[in-house]
């Protein structure tokens, strides 16, 4: 028992640095294409199909998932120890934990990294990966508002039917999508805003950059994926790095923060703790063969990015859950010869004690 909260939390935070933003298949109501509305069911319907027949590779991947709960250690065992501290060391670069002289946590924040070529060929190009968590401070998402504003085009993500628009303050009407009432139960839990809700998607310079309903239902069953065979791979991941390890939030501390009467702050700060060894729960969501979740919702977004580049953009923001941005990283390097440079961090959650706070208004 004294393993599965810390599990639980970590698979919750995973939802919301990278797979947040697939509540908006059903949390975003906003003036999709009127012959698209039924998308959603049939997305969902294509996602959960029947179990792959014995012997194929699906249910090989299927039996993979299955092992992972009996045996966590397996669902990381088909990388080495160096991938592994490669991909803790890349999530780092996007987001982490401030700590002040005792060790206390002060702050969570996500990183713009700017990459550009290193040779003299497509002068001015810039294209700055902008990590976000879907549930933060206020003050964070004023900060991206008008960051967005100094750019010639937004790469945003949203798992929605082409064409879909959100307006302002987000959905329309409460969704009953897991992960969506996943996020809103935290963002009331923590004080804190709803992304979608926050941030101008309004604005001229916002471009779509991510699979729709049916192209995700159809990679995941391409694949021979479900989401419970990516929960069990993050499960074990996440057990396995608690493995013979003696930090970490207990049961008592997360009971404890439940019943304080600075709940949200002291929530806040346990779950923090859960971030510095998230990276390799991340990367289990890619499995040995990547996913789509991350991997190919990063391909299509990508296919955007080069058709802007052909269009003639130079400062160009890509916009997405901090877990996809170690693979476009990767892909920046490969595909198009970028760089990584400057490094800016902006805080999403405050995590100083409210005294301090108080004291320093």
């Amino acid at each position: 028992m004294s393993q599965r909260i810390p599990s639980c939390w970590k698979l919750v935070l995973a939802l919301l640095i990278a797979g947040g933003s697939l509540g908006t298949l059903a949390t975003v109501r906003a003036e999709p294409p009127a012959a698209e509305k039924p998308v959603e069911k049939a997305a969902a319907d294509r996602a959960t199909a029947e179990k792959p027949a014995e012997g194929s590779d699906a249910g090989k991947d299927e039996a993979v998932a299955s092992d992972a709960a009996k045996s966590p250690k397996t669902a990381v065992a088909e990388k080495t120890a160096a991938e592994r501290a490669a991909e803790k060391k890349a999530a780092k670069k996007f987001l982490r934990i401030v700590r002040d002289a005792a060790g206390e946590p002060q702050s969570m924040q996500t990183s713009i990294v700017s990459y550009k070529p290193k040779d003299g060929d497509r002068k001015g190009l810039v294209v700055d990966l902008i990590g976000a968590v879907h549930v933060g401070d206020g003050a964070y998402y004023d900060k991206l508002n008008k960051a967005f504003a100094d750019y010639d085009v937004v790469l945003y993500e949203l798992v929605a039917p082409e064409g879909t628009k959100i307006p302002k303050g987000g959905r329309a009407e409460a969704s009953g999508h897991p992960v969506s009432a996943i996020q809103q139960a935290l963002k009331n839990i923590l004080d804190l805003e709803f992304q979608l809700e926050k941030v101008d998607y309004t604005k001229k310079n916002f471009v779509h950059a991510d699979m729709s309903p049916e192209e995700f239902a159809k990679s995941m069953e391409d694949r021979g994926e479900s989401f419970l065979q990516m929960f069990f791979r993050m499960m074990g991941a996440s057990i396995a790095q608690q493995a013979g390890k003696k930090g970490g939030a207990s049961d008592a501390e997360i009971l404890l923060a439940l019943l304080s009467p600075d709940r949200s702050f002291k929530l806040k700060r346990v779950m923090a703790q859960q971030f510095e060894n998230l990276g390799g729960t991340m990367s289990a969501i890619e499995g040995p063969k990547g996913s789509t979740i991350i991997g190919e919702r990063n391909r299509k977004a990508f296919e955007v990015l080069k058709k802007e580049i052909a269009g003639g953009k130079k400062k160009i923001a890509v916009f997405y859950g901090a877990g996809h941005l170690p693979d476009m990283e990767k892909r920046l390097a490969n595909d198009f010869q970028l760089h990584p440079g400057d490094v800016k961090w902006i805080e999403a959650w405050d995590l100083s004690e409210p005294k301090s706070r108080r004291r320093g208004k």
